[in-house]
């Protein structure tokens, strides 16, 4: 119930939403004055939500310090979340904008920093269609030269907390030695840095794939209005919402 009751949250915090709702309603609206006010309210919203100073300058306070691990170091495990992948309607699978967190862990094995690869994730899908997301990334590490008796596989997930959960039952099971490394992405991160600690997991956060850089001065990243920031936003929101309700709901 959980699972699909954060979907339809999930839904109703994208910005786009709130437009299009104000649309209908202004649509349906009888009376001048309250299309008016309706109408204004459309574009304040368009205005704040596709301004990318605005926007750079909540995701660089959200995403935390970028972090580097030196060749000496050594852990048991590294811990990848899905959420980088998805499927074709020929279950073929594909790597989304997201793939940094693939890089990044792949780059820690050969590096000789994490000694396995435990991939969480099975689909968030709502109808579930599609196969585990763990799969095709457990296939694409082989490929990558992850020794597959290194790889670690967690399918039943479908979310942060079941990522957490699932991920503990594991490395107990096995008798790894923490702290483990977590690699997710930055924006994804203090959600998820909750959520593992919760679980009573040990270990140190590597964030990756960072949504947002602190690049030297160009006028587009900070006036020009971009309204490919409705769709950025929902991300921002659905991480800061979701670690709002983790916590109530004492998943955090």
């Amino acid at each position: 119930m959980f699972f699909i009751l954060s979907k339809v949250l999930y839904f109703l915090l994208y910005p786009i939403s709130w437009i299009l709702i104000l649309w209908v309603w202004r649509w349906r609206s009888r009376t001048a004055a309250t299309r008016k006010r309706l109408l204004i309210s459309m574009i304040v919203l368009g205005i704040v939500f596709s301004n990318p100073f605005l926007y750079r300058s909540f995701v660089m306070s959200w995403q935390p310090v970028p972090k580097s691990l030196p060749d000496t170091a050594h852990y048991s495990a590294g811990i990848v979340l899905g959420g980088l992948s998805y499927y074709d309607k020929k279950d073929s699978g594909f790597f989304s904008l997201a793939a940094d967190r693939f890089i990044q862990t792949a780059n820690l094995y050969h590096r000789g920093i994490i000694n396995k690869v435990l991939i969480t994730g099975g689909t968030g899908n709502l109808l579930q269609r599609e196969p585990p997301e763990a799969i095709f990334l457990k296939q694409e590490f082989i490929r990558n030269g992850v020794n597959e008796k290194d790889i670690i596989l967690e399918s039943r997930s479908r979310n942060t907390y079941e990522n957490a959960v699932f991920s503990k039952r594991l490395l107990d099971s096995m008798k790894l030695q923490p702290p483990f490394v977590l690699v997710t992405s930055a924006m994804h991160m203090p959600r998820s840095v909750a959520v593992f600690k919760k679980a009573g997991i040990n270990f140190i956060s590597y964030p990756c794939d960072y949504t947002v850089i602190d690049e030297r001065f160009d006028i587009e990243n900070y006036i020009i209005p971009d309204i490919s920031l409705l769709k950025k936003w929902s991300w921002v929101i659905k991480e800061v919402v979701g670690l709002v309700v983790y916590r109530l709901t004492g998943k955090a």
